[in-house]
């Protein structure tokens, strides 16, 4: 790139192709980064299917590599084509590779997975890392319990690519909160790369308001579930007590999310025609707008989630999943126990009764405003500030190549 102020580049990855969080956390880095960096360019590499479903600011696009999904038995299987899964890994590693080539980015972002996807960004690592590109990788709050997420790392060797690979490795939370790495027994060199960003704010969208707002009365409880694939039991729960409880303070608005099975959508659908208080869609990309007009939030809990909520400072209800990781629990337990939200354990009896109180206690608890964490929501400020010293790194490692190359020849 340049040493002269002139166009810059970040290139960011984001293995996931099921499920919706990696992809709007990657998006809000991409667009905060673009805001405050007039002669910034944005390129998200994702997997998602439905990343041509959301609005991207100037100077951010996307490529998209071949999908590939987690099955339950833990193999992994590709999303759309019907190939070998080897042939679609190995399809991506490809286009990683030769998209950072040619884009060659000042900074190269990786989301959460060192490695990438089963290793698919190793031999992209190498490469940027020998062109001289910042190489960063972004953690959320909250990765997993301790003793599963030891194991797991090594066995996919991950702190040789913290030691050899990244330059600077992002935490977007707060210690307050929690450690992500608690429990990983991390060299001082590599500690020394860990900065706590805070959480990455989330603003309404400059959009008209979704038409389901036109069809429900305020004050409503905003029910969400993220990509819906696994969002069933949370649904299930909510709508049994509205079914049965006669006296619930606020009117509902499911969200049921893209991946929800069609079969499930249906059913659900039904039940809710019957019930005059509540409405649902499917979908919206501006899950911000219909958040920002509800009185009150009842959720999953995942990172991008929590974020909407501490942003539009909602009373809010998690019923965190415990599997296939904890993360969700984790953190929704620790920001009960700081007083930002409430939270409902998954008891397998899901009493509708049991349901009904946590709604009407929701209306009384306080907002996340309440209680004051110091850099709570300064994840995009920092993440800029981060991203500033990078470029100049970059520029130093340009200039160093170049003094280099001049005195070889």
């Amino acid at each position: 790139m340049s040493l002269d102020g002139s166009a810059r580049r970040i290139l960011i990855y984001s293995h996931d192709s099921f499920g919706l969080g990696h992809l709007r956390r990657c998006r809000t880095l991409a667009h905060a980064l673009v805001e405050q960096n007039q002669n910034l360019s944005v390129l998200i590499l994702s997997g998602s299917p439905i990343i041509g479903s959301f609005d991207f600011k100037a100077r951010v696009d996307f490529v998209r590599i071949p999908g590939i999904i987690k099955l339950r038995n833990g193999e992994y299987t590709s999303l759309s084509l019907h190939i070998d899964t080897e042939q679609t890994l190995a399809m991506r590693a490809s286009i990683i590779r030769h998209t950072a080539e040619t884009f060659d980015p000042d900074i190269f972002i990786v989301d959460k997975e060192p490695f990438g996807l089963k290793g698919e960004v190793a031999e992209t690592l190498e490469v940027l890392k020998a062109n001289g590109t910042q190489l960063v990788l972004g953690l959320r709050d909250v990765l997993d319990d301790p003793s599963l997420l030891v194991p797991e790392w090594k066995r996919k060797n991950v702190l040789t690519a913290l030691q050899n690979y990244y330059d600077d490795i992002w935490i977007f939370g707060v210690e307050q909160l929690y450690d992500p790495l608690k429990g990983v027994d991390l060299p001082a060199d590599v500690k020394r790369k860990v900065s706590y960003t805070g959480y990455l704010p989330r603003k309404v969208q400059p959009a008209t308001d979704p038409a389901i707002l036109e069809e429900i009365d305020e004050p409503y409880v905003l029910v969400t579930v993220g990509g819906g694939g696994d969002g069933d039991v949370l649904i299930d729960w909510v709508l049994s007590a509205y079914e049965t409880e006669t006296d619930l303070p606020l009117n509902a608005l499911l969200v049921l999310g893209p991946f929800m099975p069609p079969d499930l959508r249906t059913s659900f659908r039904e039940r809710i025609s019957k019930l005059p208080q509540v409405k649902s869609v499917t979908f919206d990309s501006n899950i911000e707008n219909l958040m920002d007009k509800a009185s009150a939030v009842v959720a999953m809990g995942g990172y991008n989630t929590f974020c909407e909520i501490l942003s539009m400072n909602k009373r809010t209800l998690i019923i965190p999943r415990t599997v296939p990781r904890l993360e969700q629990y984790i953190r929704a337990t620790r920001a009960a126990e700081l007083g930002l939200i409430s939270v409902l354990i998954d008891d397998d009896v899901r009493a509708p009764a049991t349901m009904g109180i946590a709604l009407k206690q929701l209306c009384q608890q306080n907002k996340p405003s309440d209680i004051v964490i110091p850099g709570l929501l300064d994840g995009l400020t920092n993440v800029n500030r981060l991203a500033q010293l990078r470029f100049k790194d970059r520029d130093l490692s340009l200039a160093e190549r170049r003094q280099s190359a001049a005195k070889n020849t």
